[in-house]
């Protein structure tokens, strides 16, 4: 009966029946994500980091051009108020309808970037 239970607490186990793993099997678990079952890299904290790094890079690269964009908004946006008053009540130029084209265009783009 006990050879019995000592068997059976090494095959759950999958090693002895007091709980130690065996040398070989201790180094595999060591050595192994136990999350995920793939064997640790050894740079992965540095490629978590240079990840990080590029990710702030390409955060600040997007502002800037999100900043640079709503500047040329407010450009567009003045300039189409001066066609506008300009322009009579019966008659827009085509020069107004290319200026609020212009606007949406970039204000659509603008969207855009802000969601990435």
């Amino acid at each position: 009966m006990v050879l019995l239970a000592s068997s059976f607490g090494l095959a759950q186990s999958g090693g002895p029946a007091d709980g130690s793993a065996g040398p070989r099997l201790w180094s595999q678990m060591r050595s192994r994500d136990p999350q995920f079952g793939r064997h640790r890299d050894e740079n992965e904290p540095t490629e978590r980091r240079m990840e990080r790094e590029r990710e702030k890079q390409v955060n600040k690269d997007r502002m800037v051009k999100i900043k640079r964009d709503s500047d040329k908004l407010l450009a567009l946006a003045t300039e189409l108020k001066e066609y506008v008053d300009k322009a009579n009540e019966h008659v827009l130029s085509v020069e107004v309808i290319r200026k609020a084209e212009e606007i949406e265009k970039l204000a659509h783009s603008v969207k855009e970037k802000m969601k990435e």
